[in-house]
């Protein structure tokens, strides 16, 4: 009965979108606070006064603080480096230097580096689909292969780039380094995205036609990209990582007159609040985390979990499978994380499971479940604008899949830590 608010949500959220066919038609903060009225109903011995404190200490725990700062710093980087002209710079720099014959592999590519580097995979297709499009339209090649791609690129970052959302919740909520957990990651997912890459080449046939010339970008508008990505890679602390690169954007932005001294605040503001929802969600979630606990909930699944899983390998399948159901339940990979991220930091201490492949396995199973649901925002922005049916691009999302069967097999096969 611990339990009876998450499957409150559940139910909530998922009735509404199958009754509309819009998985996006129940606001998940709304789901999210009818559950947690029902988890402030529950268990009458506890007053309402001691549930107060209850949520209290669980929204105020140093990695939902934390994640939440980082939430609005990585949102003030991305609003700023975006009105700079730093994407379009960036996407036309990769084209520029690309050869014609490979347009379609270079889409995964160019999209694997926009994400890492800014940290949206929304916004990574909406940068990038307009490109696809237009190579889809000078070519032979299919548009949902192209459109695939480009879902296929931004998932790679998804669970990589150090400024991402799903990334920093993965990392707070399990306690470890953002470069120990790229580098655990890194090497799980590199198979799947080279496979990914020789696949789409085959695919297109190298047939990618001629693709326009008018691929202006500068240099300049790039570097704050690679400020942020070195510099997270190397180990400085987020915080300064994003503050710097923000920065940097903000210069680039005035300097080459993309926009006045006077919209620099504007610009940077509507970054921090796209990162509204997903900070209030993570709050929410804490709140009903937290007397999830309390009434015993917590206790509940690990004892399940114990009783059908063995050992280490066991923890990390059931921490990938726990985060998986939870995505394609939600429909949001940093939501996930963040309700799993507990549980899976319990599972992980039981089974001396260390925190950087905890963190790794909490992404890349979000992603994996985010990158092939049909009505998850990535598809339906893709096949939004691209004006064909996510359906249509899904037999070409082969990085998410081949990232879900690499995983596995590092579970299985790879030796354990000590």
């Amino acid at each position: 009965m611990a339990l009876l608010p998450i499957g409150i949500f559940l139910l909530i959220f998922i009735g509404a979108g199958v009754l509309s066919h819009d998985f996006y038609t129940m606001p998940a903060i709304v789901g999210f606070l009818i559950a947690l009225i029902v988890a402030f109903m529950q268990n009458r011995k506890v007053s309402f006064n001691d549930k107060i404190h209850i949520i209290s200490k669980g929204i105020g725990e140093e990695n939902i603080v934390t994640m939440c700062l980082i939430f609005l710093a990585s949102g003030a980087f991305s609003g700023t480096i975006t009105a700079a002209g730093g994407v379009e710079s960036t996407v036309n720099l990769g084209l520029s230097i690309m050869p014609a014959s490979i347009a379609v592999v270079g889409l995964f590519v160019i999209g694997c580096f926009i994400y890492v580097s800014m940290g949206t995979s929304v916004g990574t297709i909406t940068a990038m689909a307009p490109i696809g499009i237009g190579i889809a339209d000078k070519t032979n090649i299919a548009l949902p292969i192209c459109m695939g791609a480009i879902v296929c690129g931004a998932m790679f970052g998804d669970n990589l780039s150090m400024i991402s959302d799903t990334t920093i919740a993965a990392v707070r909520t399990q306690g470890c380094d953002m470069k120990d957990k790229f580098k655990e990651n890194f090497l799980i997912v590199l198979p799947a995205a080279i496979l990914t890459g020789v696949i789409f080449f085959f695919i297109a046939q190298g047939n990618a036609g001629e693709i326009s010339n008018n691929l202006n970008y500068e240099i300049i508008k790039v570097i704050p990209y690679l400020v942020v990505l070195v510099g997270a890679l190397i180990g400085i602390n987020v915080f300064i990582i994003l503050i710097t690169g923000t920065a940097l954007a903000a210069a680039v932005g005035i300097g080459t007159g993309a926009f006045a001294f006077g919209e620099l605040f504007q610009k940077m503001g509507e970054g921090v609040t796209s990162m509204y929802d997903i900070t209030v969600i993570s709050i929410i979630v804490a709140a009903i985390v937290a007397l999830v606990r309390e009434h015993g909930g917590i206790v509940f699944i690990l004892n399940l979990i114990q009783k059908r899983l063995k050992g280490k390998r066991g923890a990390e399948l059931g921490i990938s499978i726990l985060v998986l159901l939870v995505d394609c339940c939600t429909a949001n990979n940093t939501v996930a994380i963040v309700m799993a991220g507990p549980i899976a930091k319990e599972i992980s201490v039981q089974y001396n499971v260390s925190p950087k492949r905890s963190a790794s396995l909490l992404d890349i199973f979000a992603s994996v479940g985010q990158g092939l649901i049909p009505y998850g925002a990535q598809l339906l922005t893709a096949a939004g604008m691209a004006a064909i049916s996510p359906i249509a691009i899904m037999p070409y999302l082969f990085y998410p899949i081949l990232m879900g069967v690499s995983a596995v097999l590092f579970i299985v096969f790879r030796r354990r830590e000590t």
